[in-house]
């Protein structure tokens, strides 16, 4: 971990970890060099807080920032292991927590403002924290994990202890917090869902307890919980069963039947949005939908506020503001606010009311009473708030917006908001150092927003938005300009000279490719700038060019990396591109060189289109062995690039003694190991001495050019937040800018730790090309500052945008150039167009021919999606076919029996046949199956009843026999069948009697034997449709006979007569529906050529047999002569005409005899011929009336018979139905007995959990109780020491003076006032006076002990007092002080034990009625099934019509029972015997109240006595006792009263126990000490013996010179004198011994006899 300040290095800084070279070995030069943070800057999320009264803080990539308000520094906290995750911020503790973005995250906890971690918290989690919360009092902390666990945590940070969790599978927070008046309460929101959690506390256990609220709907209107497993009540319906849930009638059955929800009963809840506790345990809360919650977080119940109507005057006035805000919005060109019902985003609750805010940016006070409230309007900042914090004192407000700026807002001066940060909530693209890049830097981000910063302590001094997406950026060396590339290809100039107020002064359109990069050579002079499809733009970097273009070169490949370097001596800039080959697993390099010729005289390089000239530039191509996503060039052709496809380093040297066989590919001269993983870049310091190495984990690397050896390390980023996007060294070498890629994180880091010599070659470096761009950088900042302000108009540019792009559709151009590169470049708009469209203007007409050579290839086109178009008709034809066939087989093909009409001839009578499926083999053996079944039933039934016949069998039982027996033999009635299938082909002897229908297996088979019977019905009724089907074809084939000999007649008699031709309709003849007629295609048919071709050949033969009939000469004169016919008919009389006689023309008179002769005789055969025609036509005529007669009669006759088969069809429709009412009546009887046997099963499941639960909840119960009791001996145990403390006081200061020890004992008993934090004595703090916990009396403690401590001073001693007694004194009232809060403590802790038994054994309770509750439930559905399988649905055939009553009254039958005859005579046979039976108990009775006679006196006998016992005991009442026995008889309990005394002396043995312990401690600490000073004795005998040694030498010296002198008997007397002591000394201490072991024995006899004495002591 790591914290580094700002510029006066506010916050202390860890040291760096030592650098190891790849392969884990340590660098040489890892004590050289080490880099540290200098400043951060960047906003990544919306998550702030308070972590004192004037600071902030929030999170930002790997890095926590402290901003303080006032001053605005800021302070660094970099997290040690990557990315900070979630964040949370205690402002009244002064402590942050965040996690770390890994596998298995932490969770840190730091103090402030010493940033001083205090512990890490280590759970279970996977991959990731998503919110984190801190208690308002407690050492409390929340958090929530994301995928795969789900899990809420509560932690007490100061001990490292996880104290709960609890698992949410699936569910995704959006916010968390702690009730500030009860810890014990958690606020958990997701996006449709509000759940509190109650954290139950059992001394060390806690438990986590669910409550989920049910908030209203999408209207506001809160509905009223239904429990849909557990109805209120039970509505029977006597025909349609009980009312069963619907979880039963689903069929779900487990913890689906439980939260089953029907579709119509689900309504689609608020949404909520931010929400905030208050000071009476309430949450206030904002949804999507606009409304305002109160919810109650006991009851968890939520009701929704309403606006407080106003008066009507202010009703008009706020319609005149509403109406005055939209008018400006409209002309500000934004969205219109709804003020009256505001979406809130952030809540925020104080002692005056509740602040909120959301997207409409406006800063609102709601001031609630009830459940109204009014709207105040506070602030309007413009912008989407997204949170709300007040600070810990509750004077400040901080307002945080989406865009990334943060204000604050005072709430008692109600005044404007104060902008406190501003910056931008996009990610950081890419920053660079301003020449001469020592002061001031720059950073642009993705939105396009230019930030100008301090280099020293990261102010940010100004701010550009171009409103346009930036895709690169750099600074120009010779001029203080900048340049941003965009996505549409343009480069914007931006003037930089005055840092508080950049602007921009140009803009160059270079293509529609985005620009990548951009790149500026050491001399400033030209700007690379490298776009997409392998384009590369030069342009002249200097504003007194106005930044030409120059010209451009289009490469064959993806340009992945572009590195420049400038030759001063022979003035030229050299550019390496590295190229992605796709083909080959290698890199290529292009270097092409860029002389200053090329701004003097820029047509002799470029051509027309303006392309730069492969000679001109001396491009030279490279093959490298290996792929490189990265690469670097110094002056001396060595090439370092960063590998693809392994974590290496490649040095090359561009020689010819590194090529391989392949004369284009160079071999790597050394490859360096890099700890990094992922895709990186490379860069190079300005002096070329230090090689930087970035990749996506986000750590640099920067190595010694020359060596390779790791110079320094620092992990800045992290792989998370998508490592480091760019990094760039500062001219003079010190300091270095990174940002990440979308953690949003600028980090500006400058050596800690580096050689003199490092610093001196980049300062000398830095200095020197200063000086060579000195003179050009003032003269270039002059033309710049002169330079106007380009006129930026966002909204233009983005609405001509469009425009552009269509433009660019219609008038591309295809152009290939002499590389075969196809570039489309060129735009039509004339005010906008791009600098290549400016110079392929002037070639456009000759690429305009070969358009027209791309005609024919339309052409082709078309062809090739005429042929796709017809073979996708094709296809679809082909699925309609399939579809058809489908159909047909499913309607028709598998019907055995298909669907037809028969219909009368005059009337609209139509009678349908029964379409009948193939019964499957399934269902025929299905059916064999249960006909085997009911023969072996009726089998086995005969033979119980054989078997069951007795001599007392009654005339019933034979009438149930015979009644069987008929049943057999299908003379059963009708009436109790229940349909008249028999009458119409059904066979119902096979069936089960209604009346025995009562297991499932019954029914089921029952069912089976309906549907064959109505299969049996419906085949009976076919046949006779059958036969009248027929009938009516035989009809129409008669009629047809009869119609051809009518119309024979009308010919003859010349009669225009319709003939009726009756004919079968499609009705009567379905199939032709299937096939379709020539007749019916009204459309002319499509005949290819082929089958034209073939139709002539076949026409042309019939029509050569035409003619050749024509030509037939016997056939023509037969016709000719007669007519056709060889002898006349009787049928052609009426033809027949006698030709007058030739002279018939002449007149009359001039006739001779033989004429008028032959003239009578021509009358006469004339007149014959005329009686014999008419006679024919009479024939005719009557034989026409017979033949209409004949069909009008039988036309009439089938539709008789078509009538009486529809009558007979809606006979066989009443049978079937039935049947078929019989089949649903059965199926319901199924379906409710499933439904009640999946009641019954979810209730056992639910009876199951819930024993579960009792179970777990009563070994809980008895767990607690345990140790209730155990706590409460220890409890008691703590009152007994803190009396004992007390009453010790005088003994223990026996040998103080009686005056100055009343004064002692008055200041033992003296207490410092409590002490009041500052928090409380706030009065602004809504939350000041919420009640303490037994962790809060653990914190009063040690602020009580603090409060002591100027109490204990010398300066309160009494006068006289001796300062070692003071000393001692004071220790003691510590001690006693101690020990009273040890007592409170342990009662509220015992108080809060006693509170969770309670509830548990609430819980307990509840449980227990719960189960009752299903055990009814269980007990009434199976009652239920009982009355299924009993009340059976019986079907009667009732005679229709009138019934005569003997009386009037019409009996009631509502609960009447429908019983069988049989059981009736049964019963009664049993009441004959029950009665015979009554009449023997009565017997008996007679005989037992004799016995009673002789109890009675027994009993007046004992009663006697027990007269005579009570006068006893009365006497015995009298008599004297002890008092012992007296105690024993008097008191009520005398066990319990012993046992409370040996409670007591055991409370005494234990506190003899804790003060053994105690001495037992204070004896090891003694022999602890003592062997200490064994040691110090040790080494001073070491010591001691050293000296022995040489003593023992002058000791023998001394023995000779002894020896010599002759005093052996003055030594021996001085021996026997020291032998006298000795043994003296050692008497004395025996009898010490002794009599120390008779104290001790003394002294604890005393002991014993106090305590017996005095027990309560």
């Amino acid at each position: 971990m790591a914290a580094a300040g700002g510029a006066q290095g506010a916050g202390p800084a860890s040291e760096e970890p030592r650098p190891e070279a790849p392969g884990g070995r340590r660098c040489s030069l890892a004590e050289e060099a080490a880099l540290e943070v200098s400043w951060v800057q960047g906003f990544s999320n919306k998550n702030f807080g308070f972590i004192n009264n004037q600071t902030v803080c929030y999170p930002c990539g790997n890095y926590v920032l402290f901003l303080d308000i006032e001053t605005k520094k800021t302070t660094v906290l970099q997290c040690p292991t990557g990315q900070v995750g979630a964040f949370a911020a205690n402002g009244n503790r002064q402590v942050l927590a965040f996690s770390d973005r890994r596998l298995n995250p932490i969770i840190y906890i730091y103090t402030f403002p010493e940033l001083s971690k205090l512990t890490e918290l280590k759970g279970n989690v996977q991959l990731d924290y998503t919110l984190l919360a801190f208690s308002f009092r407690g050492p409390y902390l929340a958090s929530y994990s994301s995928l795969p666990e789900f899990v809420l945590s509560v932690w007490n940070w100061q001990e490292n202890i996880l104290l709960c969790s609890e698992s949410q599978p699936g569910v995704t927070v959006t916010s968390l917090s702690f009730n500030p008046m009860n810890w014990q309460q958690l606020c958990f929101v997701t996006e449709s869902a509000v759940t509190i959690w109650h954290i139950e506390r059992n001394n060390d256990e806690h438990h986590l307890k669910q409550n989920p609220v049910k908030l209203p709907d999408g209207q506001g209107t809160v509905n009223p919980h239904k429990d849909l497993f557990f109805p209120v009540s039970h509505s029977e319906d006597p025909y349609h069963g009980p009312d069963l849930p619907v979880s039963a009638i689903a069929g779900l059955v487990g913890d689906e039947a439980e939260t089953f929800m029907p579709r119509d009963y689900l309504k689609p809840s608020v949404h909520p949005t931010a929400h905030c506790w208050t000071a009476t345990s309430e949450v206030y809360m904002g949804c999507k939908e606009g409304y305002v919650l109160a919810i109650d977080a006991e009851r968890c119940s939520a009701s929704v506020l309403q606006q407080k109507p106003l008066p009507e005057y202010m009703c008009k006035l706020s319609d005149i503001v509403s109406y005055a805000r939209r008018e400006v919005q409209k002309r500000k060109g934004g969205k219109t606010k709804n003020l009256q019902k505001p979406v809130l985003f952030a809540m925020a609750f104080c002692k005056e009311g509740l602040y909120a805010a959301g997207s409409e940016g406006i800063l609102f006070f709601y001031h609630i009473k009830g459940l109204q409230y009014e709207i105040k309007i506070c602030a309007d900042i413009l912008q989407p708030i997204s949170s709300l914090i007040f600070s810990p004192d509750y004077t400040i407000l901080l307002l945080v917006t989406d865009q990334g700026t943060v204000y604050t807002y005072k709430p008692a001066h109600s005044g404007e908001t104060v902008k406190l940060l501003d910056t931008c909530s996009s990610c950081f693209l890419a920053a660079d150092f301003l020449t001469p890049g020592n002061k001031y830097c720059v950073s642009v981000t993705t939105s396009g927003e230019v930030q100008v910063w301090l280099l020293e302590d990261g102010t940010c001094l100004s701010k550009l938005n171009l409103d346009i997406e930036a895709t690169a950026m750099a600074c120009c060396p010779s001029s203080n300009s900048v340049a941003v590339g965009t996505k549409r290809g343009q480069i914007y100039f931006l003037d930089v000279t005055k840092v508080e107020a950049p602007r921009v002064v140009h803009r160059t359109f270079l293509s529609k490719f985005p620009v990548l990069s951009l790149h500026y050579d050491q001399s400033g002079q030209f700007l690379i700038a490298r776009a997409t499809e392998g384009h590369i733009f030069i342009l002249d970097a200097r504003p007194s060019k106005l930044f030409q273009v120059l010209g451009y070169i289009v490469l064959a490949d993806e340009v992945l990396d572009l590195s420049v370097v400038s030759d001063f001596r022979n003035d030229l800039v050299e550019v390496m591109v590295l190229l992605n080959v796709a083909e080959i697993q290698r890199a290529r390099l292009e270097i092409f060189c860029l002389s200053s010729a090329l701004t003097t005289d820029n047509d002799k390089y470029v051509d027309e289109q303006g392309m730069l000239n492969a000679n001109a530039i001396k491009k030279e191509q490279y093959d490298l062995d290996y792929p490189l996503s990265s690469a670097v060039r110094l002056k001396d052709n060595i090439v370092y690039g960063y590998c693809a496809c392994a974590p290496f380093i490649c040095k090359y040297h561009l020689s010819e003694e590194n090529m391989l066989e392949d004369p284009s590919v160079f071999l790597s001269e050394k490859r360096t190991p890099s700890k990094q993983f992922g895709s990186g870049f490379l860069r190079l310091s300005p002096n070329s001495r230090w090689l930087a190495s970035a990749a996506k984990d986000g750590v640099l690397f920067i190595y010694h050019t020359f060596t390779m050896d790791i110079f320094a390390q620092k992990h800045c980023h992290s792989y998370q937040g998508g490592g480091i996007r760019s990094m760039v060294f500062s001219l003079d070498g010190k300091f270095i800018l990174i940002n990440g890629k979308n953690d949003g994180a600028l980090v500006c880091l400058k050596w800690k730790k580096i050689k003199k010599t490092e610093v001196k070659e980049a300062a000398s470096h830095w200095q020197s090309l200063f000086a060579i761009l000195n003179k050009s950088t003032s003269n270039e900042n002059v033309v710049l500052k002169s330079m106007t302000e380009w006129q930026f108009d966002p909204e233009s540019t983005s609405a001509s945008l469009p425009e552009e792009e269509a433009s660019l559709r219609s008038s591309n151009v295809e152009m290939t150039e002499e590389d075969g590169n196809v570039t489309s470049l060129c735009s039509a708009s004339t005010d906008d167009m791009t600098w290549i469209g400016q110079k392929i203007k002037k070639v456009i007409r000759e690429e305009t021919q070969r358009f027209a050579n791309q005609k024919e290839e339309l052409q082709m086109g078309i062809k090739k999606l005429r042929k796709t178009v017809r073979k996708e008709i094709e296809m679809e034809n082909l699925a309609n076919r399939y579809l058809q066939d489908v159909i047909k087989h499913e309607c028709w093909d598998a019907m055995c029996v298909k669907g037809r009409a028969v219909k009368c001839f005059h009337m609209a009578c139509e009678v349908k046949n029964y379409p009948l499926k193939e019964r499957s083999e399934e269902e025929l053996e299905i059916l064999e199956k249960v006909l085997q079944s009911k023969k072996i039933e009726t089998a086995d039934l005969k033979v119980q009843k054989k078997s069951l016949e007795t001599d007392s069998e009654t005339l019933l039982s034979m009438e149930g026999e015979k009644a069987e027996e008929g049943m057999a033999s299908g003379s059963a009635s009708y009436c109790l069948t229940g349909s008249l299938s028999s009458q119409y082909g059904g066979d119902t002897s096979i069936l089960y009697h209604q009346w025995d229908l009562h297991t499932r297996e019954q029914k089921v088979n029952q069912i089976v034997l309906l549907k064959d019977i109505i299969y049996k019905v419906k085949t009976a009724f076919n046949k006779e449709f059958d036969t009248v089907a027929r009938q009516k074809e035989q009809e129409i084939a008669r009629v047809k006979e009869r119609n051809v000999r009518i119309q024979e007649i009308s010919a003859q008699l010349d009669l225009q007569v319709e003939v009726w031709e009756p004919s079968l309709t499609d009705d009567e003849i379905p199939e032709r529906a299937l096939t379709v007629q020539d007749s019916e295609i009204k459309v002319e048919k499509y005949l290819t050529e082929q089958e034209i071709e073939k139709e002539e050949m076949l026409a042309k033969p019939e029509m050569e047999r035409h003619f050749a009939a024509m030509d037939n000469e016997r056939l023509r004169a037969l016709n000719d002569m007669m007519g056709g016919v060889l002898e006349v008919k009787k049928e052609d009389i009426l033809k027949m005409d006698i030709p007058p006689p030739p002279f018939i023309s002449k007149p009359e008179d001039v006739w001779n005899d033989e004429e008028k002769k032959i003239f009578r005789e021509h009358e006469q055969k004339v007149k014959e011929l005329n009686e014999e025609k008419e006679k024919y036509r009479r024939a005719l005529e009557n034989e026409l009336k017979k033949l209409e007669t004949s069909i009008q009669e039988t036309t009439q006759t089938f539709d008789e018979t078509v009538c009486k088969l529809s009558e007979k069809k809606v006979k066989f429709e009443m049978v079937i139905y039935q049947e078929e009412l019989k089949i649903v009546n059965l199926t319901y009887a199924l379906m409710l007995d499933e439904e009640l046997n999946t009641r019954e099963a979810g209730l056992r499941n639910f009876l199951m959990k819930k024993e579960k639960e009792k179970v777990k909840i009563a070994r809980i119960i008895q767990t607690t109780k345990n140790k209730i009791e155990a706590y409460t001996d220890t409890y008691e145990n703590a009152i007994v020491e803190d009396k004992n403390l007390e009453s010790g006081f005088t003994k223990e200061f026996a040998d103080v003076p009686a005056n100055l020890l009343d004064e002692l004992f008055q200041l033992y008993k003296h207490r410092p006032k409590a002490p009041v934090t500052e928090m409380l004595l706030d009065t602004a703090n809504p939350y000041g006076d919420c009640p303490g916990s037994a962790e809060d009396g653990k914190d009063a403690l040690t602020l009580s002990m603090k409060a002591m401590d100027e109490l204990d001073s010398p300066e309160h001693r009494p006068n006289g007092l001796d300062l070692s007694i003071w000393e001692r004194f004071c220790r003691a009232r510590q001690n006693k002080m101690e020990s009273e809060k040890l007592v409170k403590w342990k009662a509220l802790t015992l108080e809060e034990m006693q509170a969770f038994l309670q509830r548990r054994m609430n819980d307990n309770e509840k449980i227990k009625s719960d189960i009752e509750d299903i055990f009814q439930e269980l007990t009434w559905v199976q009652e239920e099934k009982m009355k299924l399988e009993l009340n059976l649905t019986i079907q009667f055939l009732l005679k229709q019509g009138q019934v005569e009553l003997e009386s009037t009254e019409i009996p009631d039958y509502t609960d009447a029972i429908l019983i069988n005859k049989s059981i009736i005579e049964e019963l009664n046979c049993s009441i004959m015997a029950q009665g015979e039976k009554k009449i023997a108990s009565m017997v008996e009775y007679k005989d037992f109240s004799k016995g009673m006679f002789r109890l009675e006196w027994e009993h007046k006998k004992m009663r006697m006595q027990i007269e005579d016992l009570k006068q006893k005991a009365q006497d015995i009442l009298r008599l004297p006792i002890t008092k012992d026995r007296q105690l024993f008889l008097t008191v009520p309990n005398h066990d319990s009263h012993i046992a409370h005394h040996i409670s007591v002396m055991e409370q005494t043995l234990g506190l003899m126990d804790k003060l053994h312990e105690k001495n037992v401690k204070n004896r090891q600490k003694r022999i602890k000490e003592l062997e200490k000073s064994i040691r110090l004795k040790e080494q001073a005998n070491y010591k001691l013996s050293l000296e022995l040694k040489e003593m023992l030498v002058s000791v023998s010296e001394k023995r000779h010179i002894f020896e010599a002198a002759d005093t052996q008997h003055i030594s021996e007397k001085i021996v026997k004198q020291r032998y006298r002591e000795i043994l003296k000394q050692k008497h004395l201490r025996r009898c010490v011994r002794e009599q120390e072991e008779e104290f001790e024995v003394l002294q604890a006899e005393v002991e014993r006899l106090r305590s017996r004495t005095f027990p309560a002591l």
